[in-house]
């Protein structure tokens, strides 16, 4: 018989023997692996479930246009092809204009868009009813639906009303002539618009105004179309004005703002281009933020309404990425790729994710390191146990001749199988482990890593290894003197 079938038959007999002390070393050894196999897996898929969970949150990234340049569906799908397909959850475009219920005296924000985007990077939004889907329907916040006491089924008439710079864009601004009668507006309180004509006489110098501040908040920014002392300061001025040439009403600066910059923009047009359309509300939006406060339609129903094409304001986009520095990259190769273009992440999002998934990782990372101390410690234990139970047979054999070498290589090769039997079977149960958690925490499945087996196999053996040198070297100190005299 060789000496290397020997060897193993000696460690399987000890092994044999000793079957109760070895199958607690074994088991532990067996969790040990378990945890570490199981919770490896789940550190490195991880980042992967984190990121599908945190788009339910919303989009993680926008794409604006600079300033002075406009953004348009044509410009950002070009943008989009910078992200890999698979990475790209959803991409919603977004247009925002101002539409007036004339028969209320309200105006709302409404929001242009793509509903089965929508869907893909707002999975968080609640309708009460459904998206719309044809021609002249409309998705309704429940902050409106409930002010206006608005059900589903119900049809609503809506006017888009442009503002005079947006009648007038491209238009030199050169009408601001002697004897001019003219007429602007700007964005008030809350994005409302406020309208002002005035007239020039023959210096050109303002002679009359004329401020309709009805959507303003009728105590304070309204106040600015009734109140004589404010109009009157506005005669004799000559445009544009500046900073500091009229005193704002008290307790409306931002209407009194809006004044100054619908003056400003003043130009030879009227109010005349408007149209209506009378949407069928098909939905009731529920999300508890601001976007109760919205209209939603189609961008094709905007594009009718407001006869352009082709337009947007922001592009909202739900991108799965590794962590923060990954998706940078992405909105850095969506700048490059057209420098009009600008792509930010959405900070509130990228930074949540990253905080939670850098403590869970380090979480995992410390429960792993103190679950292999104990496994250490219980084979260890183990381990010194059996040394107790084998001193006489120890000493007998150094006193027939048996070096220290033959003994430290006969434990050693105990813990050793140990080591590789308890890996192999922790690697098996760790997947296991790792997809019941992954199934009942993040509702998906993780797939198998080939390299998983042999590393945990490797690492258990160590632990093993390392945990039998405190026995070895209290087997080699065994005097046989003493034990042949029963010491």
């Amino acid at each position: 018989m060789s000496k290397r079938k020997m060897f193993l038959k000696m460690i399987t007999a000890s092994l044999l023997r000793r079957r109760s002390r070895m199958l607690i070393a074994l088991l532990s050894i067996a969790v040990g692996a378990t945890i570490l196999a199981g919770l490896v897996t789940i550190y490195y898929d991880v980042p992967r479930q984190m990121s599908a969970q945190f788009r339910n949150y919303g989009a993680n990234m926008i794409l604006l246009a600079d300033s002075g340049e406009t953004l348009t569906q044509t410009a950002a799908d070009a943008a989009l092809k910078a992200i890999p397909e698979d990475a790209l959850f959803g991409a919603t475009p977004y247009r925002y204009i101002r539409l007036d219920m004339v028969s209320r005296q309200l105006s709302f924000t409404t929001a242009g868009t793509d509903f089965t985007q929508v869907q893909k990077t707002s999975p968080y939004f609640h309708v009460n009813g459904r998206y719309p889907e044809n021609e002249r329907e409309i998705l309704v916040g429940k902050e409106i639906a409930d002010s206006l006491g608005l059900r589903l089924g119900r049809v609503i008439e809506l006017t888009y009303k442009p503002t005079v710079a947006e009648q007038n864009a491209g238009v030199p601004s050169d009408d601001w002539v002697p004897g001019a009668a003219l007429s602007g507006s700007a964005e008030g309180w809350q994005k409302e618009p406020v309208y002002v004509s005035v007239s020039l006489d023959g210096e050109g110098l303002i002679s009359s105004i004329s401020i309709d501040a009805s959507l303003q908040t009728p105590e304070f920014g309204g106040r600015a179309g009734t109140d004589e002392a404010y109009l009157r300061q506005f005669i004799g001025k000559k445009l544009p004005l500046e900073d500091g040439d009229v005193d704002a009403l008290t307790g409306a600066t931002i209407t009194s703002g809006a004044v100054v910059n619908a003056l400003n923009s003043a130009r030879k047009a009227t109010r005349t281009a408007e149209s209506k359309r009378s949407f069928n509300v098909v939905g009731i939006l529920e999300t508890g933020g601001e976007e109760e406060g919205y209209l939603f339609l189609s961008l094709s129903d905007m594009e009718s309404l407001t006869g352009e094409n082709d337009k947007l304001d922001v592009v909202e986009m739900s991108v799965q990425a590794a962590n923060s520095d990954e998706l940078q990259s992405y909105a850095d190769s969506m700048t490059q790729a057209d420098e009009r273009l600008t792509a930010r992440l959405v900070k509130r999002v990228t930074r949540s994710e990253t905080t939670v998934l850098s403590k869970l990782q380090a979480l995992v990372f410390l429960v792993t390191a103190v679950v292999l101390v104990l496994t250490m410690i219980s084979v260890s234990t183990t381990m010194m146990a059996v040394v107790t139970e084998r001193r006489r047979e120890i000493g007998l054999r150094k006193a027939l001749g048996a070096s220290d070498n033959s003994i430290r290589a006969e434990f050693l090769g105990e813990g050793l199988f140990l080591g590789g039997l308890g890996g192999i079977l922790g690697a098996i149960l760790g997947f296991v482990f790792a997809q019941v958690v992954s199934v009942n925490v993040f509702g998906s499945s993780i797939t198998f890593q080939p390299l998983l087996l042999p590393v945990t196999v490797l690492v258990s053996m160590v632990i093993a290894a390392v945990s039998c040198l405190l026995p070895i070297r209290r087997a080699v100190s065994i005097d046989p003197a003493l034990v042949l005299k029963g010491e």
